[in-house]
């Protein structure tokens, strides 16, 4: 199995302040990677690199959802800390608000960030890693865009709006640069600010967030998890009769 490891680079992780993000840091972090803690909150990102070894955490104040900023601070962090090998699109923005007490403006801010941050970061790293052949883009994503809550509008239309990105992305790079593995990855239900009170730890998720995203295998482009197992994508009437004559049975990926 083709694996990224702390000789290809580092990695970089955004919404590290916090929740699942500060887990995906800390568990990097303790598999010998340096991480690019990336958030807005300049004292969270100190304490989730206070609970590290010194020196394997970095914080990187940024806010994502203001686009022209994020290519100078990658670059920064390129330059200062190391190439990016490993890149995890996990800020979002969840406001709960009633689409009648939205704005054009506060929608879209929401917008800004969970689709414009996802984008930015993602162009940021893919001149280093088309450079060098090689990377991994994990996007933190969700169901919110087939199935919306109430008071979900702006997270729904963004996060949804995300995940055809990435298949884009991967209509883009593929055939050119088999070996940057982009996907979508979904943590279930969290015990988090954004999550339920009676959900998944985000330790016990940054688990198979992060197994996930060291794999570096071309055949995970383009996937879709959810947990610790692949979603697979649903099949015509055609390619079931297919299977069904053939005797196939697609099975899921776990990790």
């Amino acid at each position: 199995m083709t694996r990224l490891t702390p000789q290809d680079g580092i990695a970089a992780v955004t919404g590290a302040g916090s929740g699942l993000g500060r887990a995906l840091t800390l568990r990097l972090a303790a598999q010998g990677f340096r991480v690019a803690a990336i958030g807005r909150r300049r004292a969270a990102l100190e304490e989730t690199a206070s609970m590290a070894a010194a020196g394997q955490v970095v914080p990187v104040p940024l806010d994502i959802g203001k686009t022209a900023e994020v290519t100078g601070v990658f670059d920064t962090i390129q330059a200062e800390i190391g190439p990016i090998a490993l890149l995890i699109n996990n800020a979002a923005q969840y406001p709960r608000r009633d689409f009648l007490e939205e704005t054009a403006d506060s929608f879209m801010a929401t917008v800004a960030v969970n689709l414009g941050g996802v984008v930015a970061c993602s162009r940021a790293v893919l001149d280093g890693m088309t450079e060098r052949g090689r990377g991994r883009i994990l996007n933190v994503s969700t169901f919110a865009d087939l199935h919306p809550l109430p008071s979900s509008s702006a997270y729904s239309v963004s996060k949804g709006a995300a995940r055809i990105l990435t298949r884009a992305l991967v209509a883009d790079l593929a055939d050119r640069f088999p070996d940057i593995v982009i996907g979508d990855w979904m943590p279930g239900m969290l015990k988090t600010e954004m999550g339920i009170p009676d959900g998944l730890e985000p330790e016990t998720a940054a688990r198979w967030g992060v197994e996930l995203a060291l794999r570096c295998d071309p055949a995970l482009s383009g996937t879709l998890f959810e947990m610790d197992t692949e979603v697979l994508p649903p099949r015509g009437m055609k390619g079931r009769l297919k299977d069904v004559l053939l005797m196939r049975r697609r099975k899921p990926r776990r990790l």
